[in-house]
């Protein structure tokens, strides 16, 4: 039996634009298409239509769907499978988005206060994603993965309180360091208390200390320049500095 373009559009629920794009695109062609250019069907074009129309409520794309018309049935339970785990995917990651901007809009009603635990949670998280960014390349020949791991751990298992302790260290060695470059003596009292402060600031984020892997940092300070300019931000010749302090220190 044949169908016109309007009498399937009638049958189907399908509008004459999206059958025309389904033409177009190869999706779904007519059988015949008369000299005023109008577009015939029969029942095997309702067959793959019905096909078309239920994938489409599956989010599976066109592109997909016109694959999947032209293989076994087998292949095409397979092809689904890999669908329905992406499906999962943007399921779990649209669940999370989702319950991040509910528990902001309640914080901003009033109705629930924001845990700073969770802010926290994802401030760590972020930190060990940069570091593994920024430096993982260097620090990994270096430290070894066991040694970065157990660290990524340290760092995330930190508190708010040892996270506070953490970044006072880190002010205060700052300020230190420069004072010490007055006194220009890398292994004088100041530059002593730098390395003491550094050293501490260590222990918050190795899983344990040793002298030749502060010495290690050291040297990675000096021969990375990403590290000198952090310290020599600081003040010039920090970097330097610290690398002598640190080395006469663990001599």
């Amino acid at each position: 039996m044949e169908y016109s373009l309007r009498e399937l559009c009638q049958l189907s629920g399908v509008s004459a634009r999206t059958l025309r794009y389904y033409d177009e695109i190869g999706l779904l062609k007519p059988v015949r298409v008369d000299a005023t250019r109008y577009r015939y069907y029969d029942d095997a074009s309702i067959i793959t239509l019905q096909t078309i129309l239920f994938y489409r409520p599956l989010r599976v794309p066109l592109a997909e769907i016109r694959h999947l018309l032209c293989v076994p049935l087998s292949e095409q339970a397979a092809l689904l499978k890999a669908h329905l785990l992406g499906l999962r995917s943007q399921y779990d990651a649209l669940s999370d988005l989702i319950h991040r901007v509910e528990t902001t809009l309640a914080s901003m009603k009033g109705d629930y206060i924001m845990q700073n635990s969770i802010q926290f949670e994802d401030l760590k998280q972020t930190i060990v994603q940069e570091n593994e960014a920024l430096y993982g390349d260097e620090l990994r020949p270096l430290y070894g993965d066991e040694q970065i791991a157990q660290s990524n751990a340290k760092i995330q298992g930190m508190t708010q309180a040892q996270y506070q302790q953490a970044q006072a260290l880190s002010a205060q060695l700052k300020t230190t360091l420069q004072k010490a470059l007055l006194e220009g003596d890398p292994s004088g009292t100041l530059a002593q208390k730098a390395f003491t402060l550094h050293k501490q600031w260590l222990c918050y984020h190795w899983p344990s200390y040793s002298k030749q892997a502060h010495k290690g940092l050291a040297a990675l300070y000096l021969a990375d320049e990403r590290f000198t300019a952090y310290y020599d931000a600081i003040a010039p010749g920090a970097a330097q500095f610290l690398h002598d302090a640190i080395v006469s220190a663990c001599s």
